[in-house]
């Protein structure tokens, strides 16, 4: 009969029992959590770097847009989500459009932080490959060669949409208001807002057989009230979103565009209305 030690028989019950054990110990143990995403000055993106605007501009920017609940805003590049999120706390419906995934889910909790998560929606896409037609306030924060890309899409929106761009103009489409921060902000305080206007270049015939032509470059007009074998210049000539102004013969016309309609008043009084003949592409 073999002897067994009572030391030798401690250490094998041990041994098997961590052998047992250790691969459970391991497999259970608890993950450890993700970091959470936190924005950083100068972090890249796909175009651009990301820069916070400051609050006070954001606000700003708002104010010059005329946001009301009414409004359905589009922020492209939404970043941090600040300005959708604003927006949103006004009463207006806003989207944001970011295509970094990881600012997309930082500016959703924002939103849900701040109760306004059912006005204030973001997505992740690529700006140049949405649909943004639809709203009636765009917000931007791009550097000029990539608001020049967007240019001509802005210019085929519903006139009168407002666009309002952080720092960055659009070229030699002149802004309707230009703006400046001096408190609260620190860089790139500036910003441009401009109103798209009806297209309105060509021949108008008005109902007593004159005919106005116009000339146009983005919202400023140029052209003549003529008659028969006379033709007057017309001067103040402007559009501001469908809205249509100018001077001729002394008096002033004012009217409003709808397609290849417009009608309004003259001085404050007469009515006058046209039809495009010949537009000008």
């Amino acid at each position: 009969m073999m002897n067994f030690r009572p030391s030798l028989i401690v250490a094998a019950v041990c041994a098997a029992s961590m052998a047992l054990s250790g691969p459970a110990l391991a497999q259970t143990a608890p993950a450890q959590p993700a970091p959470t995403f936190e924005p950083s000055e100068g972090q890249a993106g796909k175009d651009v770097i990301w820069l916070p605007t400051s609050q006070v501009l954001v606000d700003r920017m708002l104010a010059m847009a005329r946001l009301t609940p009414k409004d359905h805003l589009i922020d492209l590049g939404s970043g941090d989500g600040r300005l959708v999120i604003t927006a949103a706390k006004r009463g207006a419906t806003a989207h944001g459009i970011e295509y970094n995934p990881d600012f997309v889910a930082f500016s959703q909790r924002a939103a849900q932080a701040e109760g306004v998560s059912q006005r204030a929606t973001f997505e992740k896409a690529d700006i140049f490959e949405s649909d943004f037609s639809k709203a009636t306030v765009i917000t931007l924060f791009l550097l000029p060669d990539l608001n020049m890309r967007l240019r001509p899409t802005l210019l085929d929106m519903k006139p009168g949409t407002r666009v309002v761009s952080n720092s960055f103009n659009m070229g030699d489409w002149t802004p309707d208001q230009t703006t400046e921060v001096t408190e609260g902000c620190q860089s790139y305080c500036q910003a441009f807002q401009w109103t798209v206007p009806a297209k309105v270049a060509g021949t108008w015939r008005l109902g007593d057989g004159r005919e106005l032509v116009l000339k146009q470059s983005f919202q400023m007009l140029e052209g003549s009230l003529r008659q028969g074998g006379q033709a007057g210049p017309i001067s103040e000539a402007r559009m501001d979103g469908p809205r249509i102004s100018f001077v001729a013969g002394g008096q002033r016309y004012a009217g409003e565009v709808n397609g290849q309609r417009m009608q309004g008043t003259v001085a404050g009084g007469t009515q006058w209305r046209a039809t495009q003949a010949t537009p000008r592409r």
